[in-house]
């Protein structure tokens, strides 16, 4: 088992972190075994009890440092595909009213079985998308990675969904929150791309 640091995330309501260092490759070593060394630990473990104080760090100020760091790893490495999976824990806790709502957009205009495949319980509400969104960080450490990812991939079609919708429906109203709507729209669905490659790299062993 490598050796475990516990990790400690920083609050944030955006997706835009951008990370600098002077040494590229020092930090993306250090990415690669803070993230690597908590999957191992947690899962080696296999204590109910640790999997959910892992899950409160994400809604919590817990590990801010490390969750910065992952932030510049690509979506190619487990550091990368684990800060996606806190931000959008992070993203659902700082507005889970307008997340749920986005969801619920998505929903009305999704014509593929995404939404199933996410799992959210039915009605969609603040406490439903927090709990799915709990779900499938608790999957990362719990079951099959690869699962948890394909499931976070679709939640994020949803949502890309969602956002593109309402972007839609305020566009002749408030060409500004239409425009803040449409890059959101984006970023998920770069999100969904991201996640599902991951999932791919995690069965065929080439996740770094």
């Amino acid at each position: 088992m490598r050796d475990y640091q516990r990790p400690v995330l920083q609050p944030t309501s955006s997706f835009d972190w951008i990370i600098g260092s002077d040494d590229a490759g020092a930090a993306h070593r250090l990415a690669q075994e803070t993230s690597w060394a908590l999957l191992d630990r947690v899962r080696r473990v296999a204590d109910p009890a640790v999997v959910e104080r892992v899950l409160k760090l994400a809604a919590g100020s817990g590990i801010d440092d490390i969750a910065e760091l992952w932030s510049g790893a690509g979506s190619h490495s487990l550091a990368g595909v684990l800060w996606r999976m806190y931000l959008l824990r992070r993203i659902v806790d700082a507005d889970p009213e307008g997340t749920a709502q986005l969801f619920r957009s998505g929903q009305l205009a999704s014509v593929t079985i995404d939404q199933i495949v996410a799992g959210a319980a039915e009605p969609v509400n603040p406490e439903s998308i927090v709990e799915l969104c709990d779900t499938l960080l608790r999957g990362i450490f719990t079951g099959d990675l690869a699962v948890a990812l394909e499931r976070a991939a679709s939640y994020c079609r949803v949502m890309s969904l969602g956002a593109a919708s309402m972007a839609d429906s305020r566009d002749l109203i408030d060409d500004a929150h239409a425009a803040e709507l449409t890059t959101r729209a984006l970023r998920y669905a770069t999100f969904a791309d991201e996640l599902h490659a991951g999932a791919r790299r995690w069965r065929d062993g080439t996740l770094d």
